[in-house]
Order: C-alpha cells, then sequence, then structure tokens
C-alpha cells in the first residue's frame, strides 16, 4: 500500500528542510510526500552482496546503500537506488544530508534491485533508466532476480546504450568497475539463501 502524507511542497528545497523526525524515506510526487515501502528480503540479500563486493574493491566511502538519495527531473523528483557507486568529491558533500542533488556531478554508477510485479519492472527499466539517463549517471545496472539476468546500461552520449546482459557463469560487464569478478550466478545464489 502507497500511504501518502498531508505535507504539500512547491520545491524540492521545500521538501530538504522537511523533517518529521523519524528515518522514513520519502519520495516527492507532485509535490506531496510518498513514503517509500520497504524491500523485499531476497532484494536486500542480493543488495548487500553487490554493496560488500563493491566496498571490498574501493572501500565504504565510496559505496552506498538504499539510504542514499537522488534529486532527479520528472515524477516523483527524487529515487533511493538499491546501490550507488559515487565519486570521491560526494564523500565530504554528503556529509550532511545523504542526498546527491542536480547541481551535483552525478554519481558513477547506480543499482536497481527489480521486485516482483509489472509496475515495479516498468519503473525500474522504463521510468528510472530515462530518469538516471537524463541526470548522466554513467552506469545503471538493473538486477532482476526474477530472470537472473544483470542488464549494464552504459551512457553514450545522452543515451544508454545496453553494454551487456550477464546470465549464469557470464562475468558481469562494467566499465566503472573493469576488473569486478562477479557472475550473476554467485550474485542470486547468495539472495536465495
Amino acid at each position: 500500500m502507497v500511504q501518502q502524507l498531508s505535507a504539500r511542497f512547491q520545491t524540492f528545497e521545500e521538501y530538504l528542510a522537511y523533517d518529521d523526525g523519524t528515518d522514513r524515506l520519502y519520495e516527492l510526487f507532485n509535490g506531496e510526500l510518498i513514503a517509500v515501502p520497504p524491500e523485499s528480503g531476497c532484494n536486500v540479500q542480493i543488495a548487500n552482496r553487490l554493496f560488500l563486493t563493491f566496498a571490498l574493491r574501493l572501500g565504504t566511502d565510496r559505496v552506498r546503500g538504499h539510504g542514499l538519495e537522488l534529486e532527479v527531473r520528472g515524477e516523483p523528483k527524487n529515487r533511493y537506488p538499491d546501490l550507488t557507486l559515487i565519486r570521491d568529491e560526494h564523500v565530504s558533500l554528503l556529509a550532511q544530508r545523504n542526498t546527491i542533488r542536480l547541481t551535483m556531478s552525478p554519481p558513477l554508477l547506480v543499482v536497481e534491485v527489480v521486485s516482483p510485479g509489472e509496475l515495479q519492472w516498468q519503473r525500474d527499466y522504463v521510468a528510472k533508466r530515462l530518469q538516471y539517463q537524463d541526470v548522466g549517471i554513467p552506469e545503471y545496472w538493473i538486477v532482476d532476480p526474477q530472470a537472473q539476468t544483470v542488464l549494464v546500461l552504459t551512457l553514450e552520449g545522452d543515451t544508454y546504450t545496453e553494454l551487456g546482459t550477464a546470465t549464469g557463469e557470464e562475468p558481469v560487464p562494467s566499465r566503472q568497475l573493469s576488473t569486478l569478478d562477479l557472475t550473476p550466478s554467485a550474485l542470486f545464489a547468495a539472495g536465495a539463501q
């Protein structure tokens, strides 16, 4: 169930100034707050496996989990990727609030783990793809537990193109993490445990 709250905002700055005294995550849609529902246990396990893999390679300062907020154009006006690889410059910029604004350089890579259902598929494969492409994120991974695939999209000019779709024992291709040794089999086995 989607829960809308009564607070109404005219600008993203008004939304950023809002504090309801909780750690709850909200998406800003048409000026209204919509509570972000919790992730499934399977998706959390997959995102955690990726977090650990990335953190071992890059250190924990540059890898952020689901709590990192991205300001985007369109509706909703913000997104919470399951995993984000940030730039060195972001580390100090995010000390006060874990939000990457449109005025900042985009993160290097975002990962979304697709939840079951047509609406979630549309959101990750279509809506978020267009929003992340629009803000210039160089690489976007769509991790699909149902299809057992990892689709890697890279920005070519202003448009995402498919770098590859990894399945089974194929390594996940990545320009941002070119020496990454990760296969969908290992990733989804961790999510199934």
